[in-house]
């Protein structure tokens, strides 16, 4: 992964420093890393962000199993989904700000060991209340992506920080598919308590395998204050416009996906007008690999066009996408035409509005957190409301709220762009 330029090296006199190659090591004094080397700890970076990510939705195509376990109705148990990004946003505030000061290695191998043991007491909780407060502390240490996309953004060189940012972001979205599809099949196989308990597995070993070849850090080290960090969010958005158009734009493209997203099971294992298994309502999941492949599409793009044409033809895509979801509610094959057309606009809105949060300050940490828990903010409120919009006003309820969604990101973003030029 491409490192910040640093002074030459060579014992040979030269007038001036010279700049070294992007491939250069973090440290003057450390020897060049091979360019696989890079390319290594970039695939273990992503993986990181997939297994990680995949927490936060790992209850989402389980809300059946676990209502059923727990005798209670399925729109009872949806809750848990919303309690899951809740807790993401505050694990956001508390943790993410940290990046800027501590030591991202030791930080990644805590939060992980912390979101393994979480995991596991999910897996005995013996109620609803138990298992959202599990979930709570889980996908609060579920932050470690947030960690990891500054620090790559940092590292690459400005031409092709959206290529680098996207290849992350494109983990991240690889592990939401994973906990759909993977996670709704382990499920019906084996019950939702061995797929919380595979997964607390996974993100020990994975977190501990990252913390161990991340780069050594270089920065001067610094008390880490992180209340400080969350007092200075309000100033550090009124501060730069770009950066509340980036929160503000993305926070409606995930309000939209998540209402829809967080109900769909609800609506395709019903028992009219589908009444498909756990299992098959996960298999639509794999729509979610669009994601993945639009993403280093996106950051090609944004380092061609720059990021905020990507983000209103994100926007475009979404919107194509809500009379879709609509008519599929009952008709599966617009359903499935949906989920393309929402996935798409959804990773080219998260590749482009991350680059412009990230390049929006001088303390990318700092506002990477403002953006992903504006936009989660933005996720847990339309989830929070889809679930009784679903059981009052049915599949037509969530659509609703998710071009409520829709409207108010685009309006928002637009009306703080114009006002910040």
């Amino acid at each position: 992964m491409p490192t910040p330029t640093s002074a030459s090296t060579a014992p040979a006199p030269a007038p001036a420093p010279t700049p070294a190659p992007v491939d250069a090591p973090v440290s003057a004094a450390a020897p060049a890393p091979a360019r696989t080397g890079n390319a290594v700890l970039l695939a273990v970076i992503s993986l990181c962000t997939a297994v990680t990510a995949a927490n936060i939705y790992l209850a989402a195509p389980l809300l059946g199993l676990i209502a059923r376990d727990f005798g209670v109705a399925p729109s009872a148990a949806g809750w848990i989904a919303s309690v899951a990004q809740l807790g993401y946003a505050v694990g956001l505030l508390v943790f993410a700000p940290l990046g800027d000061t501590a030591d991202r290695r030791r930080l990644v191998a805590v939060l992980s060991a912390l979101a393994g043991a979480a995991l596991v007491a999910a897996t005995f909780a013996p109620g609803l209340p138990a298992l959202a407060a599990a979930v709570l502390v889980a996908c609060a240490a579920t932050v470690v992506p947030q960690l990891l996309v500054p620090l790559v953004a940092e590292r690459a060189p400005a031409e092709r920080r959206g290529r680098h940012v996207a290849a992350v972001v494109a983990g991240l979205f690889t592990g939401i598919v994973a906990a759909r599809v993977l996670g709704s099949l382990a499920g019906q196989a084996y019950g939702w308590r061995a797929v919380f308990l595979g997964s607390a597995a996974l993100t020990v070993a994975i977190g501990l395998l990252t913390a161990a070849i991340l780069p050594a850090e270089t920065r001067p080290r610094r008390a880490s204050r992180p209340l400080k960090a969350i007092a200075a969010l309000p100033g550090l958005l009124r501060a730069s416009a770009d950066l509340r158009a980036a929160c503000l734009r993305q926070g409606g493209l995930f309000g939209a996906w998540s209402s829809l997203w967080t109900t769909l099971a609800l609506l395709l294992t019903a028992d009219e007008p589908f009444h498909l298994s756990t299992a098959s309502a996960g298999l639509f999941g794999l729509f979610g690999l669009v994601s993945t492949a639009v993403a280093p599409v996106s950051g090609t793009l944004i380092d061609r066009f720059g990021a905020p044409r990507v983000v209103t033809a994100a926007y475009a895509l979404a919107a194509v996408s809500l009379p879709l979801f609509w008519l599929g509610g009952h008709q599966l094959w617009a359903l499935c035409a949906g989920a393309v057309f929402i996935h798409a606009g959804l990773m080219a809105g998260q590749v482009a509005n991350q680059t412009r949060a990230l390049a929006s300050t001088g303390t990318p940490a700092v506002a990477n957190t403002a953006y992903v828990v504006t936009a989660f903010i933005g996720g847990a409120s339309a989830s929070a409301v889809a679930g009784p919009a679903y059981a009052h006003w049915g599949w037509n309820g969530v659509c609703a709220i998710a071009a409520a969604a829709i409207a108010v990101g685009w309006v928002g973003g637009a009306a703080v762009a114009r006002k910040g030029r």
